[in-house]
């Protein structure tokens, strides 16, 4: 039997509505996200959990708990798991940061695994810390079903790394929504299988948002030529 993680991201705060970079700033679940979650717990309530882990920030605190709750798991905090410092950017629109950090965003867009935002955390920051962090969940947990709730950026870093994917593109080929659910799979403690990736549908439809405005310029490029055959 494989060691099996449940890799969850939080559920929507008010931030991600917005569309403002919360990284390292601590924010609670909004209504939405409550919602969101509830129904991940109700859909996770019968398959086993033997242990419960997540970043230390608000959002993902709370997540684990209400998933965590059905089963009598108690979490397991880890630091290693919190969100990429987005620096100076952090708790700034999109649009704010274009317009006032416009060369320095550029560069973050051609390149987010090695170039961070002045004062925060790259890619390469963020999987120095989270990776150790899941391999080790891995080895103390063999042949059992345990949950992992962290966040968008550190959830595509963690996959894309696992998966041997070229992690400099993490923020354009994987997507994290909302209380979105992966499933991996690892027989040792490094060589992994993805058997689920960013599943919603425990919530009703697709999150209401616009993905072109959330990825990188080159992706916006690309999804304003396309047209469907």
């Amino acid at each position: 039997m494989p060691t099996r993680i449940l890799l969850v991201r939080h559920g929507a705060t008010t931030l991600t509505a917005e569309d403002r970079f919360a990284g390292s700033s601590n924010v609670h679940l909004s209504d939405e996200g409550h919602r969101q979650v509830a129904s991940l717990a109700q859909r996770l309530e019968r398959e086993p959990l033997h242990a419960v882990y997540c970043s230390p920030l608000d959002r993902t605190v709370e997540t684990a708990r209400i998933l965590a709750s059905p089963h009598g798991r108690e979490i397991n905090v880890e630091e290693g798991l919190r969100e990429i410092d987005y620096g100076r950017w952090e708790g700034l629109r999109r649009s704010e940061i274009e317009r006032d950090f416009a060369e320095e965003y550029a560069a973050w867009q051609e390149d987010p695994f090695t170039i961070a935002p002045r004062g925060g955390e790259s890619g390469v920051n963020v999987l120095n810390r989270a990776l150790p962090v899941m391999r080790r969940i891995v080895e103390e947990n063999r042949h059992k079903n345990v949950l992992v709730v962290a966040h968008k950026g550190v959830n595509r870093i963690l996959i894309s790394s696992l998966l041997g994917f070229d992690v400099r593109g993490y923020r354009d080929r994987l997507d994290q929504s909302p209380a979105g659910l992966s499933i991996l799979d690892f027989m040792g403690d490094v060589h992994a299988r993805l058997r689920l990736l960013n599943d919603v549908s425990h919530y009703e439809g697709v999150p209401a948002r616009i993905l072109s405005e959330r990825l990188s310029a080159w992706w916006g490029r690309q999804t304003r030529t396309w047209r469907w055959p």
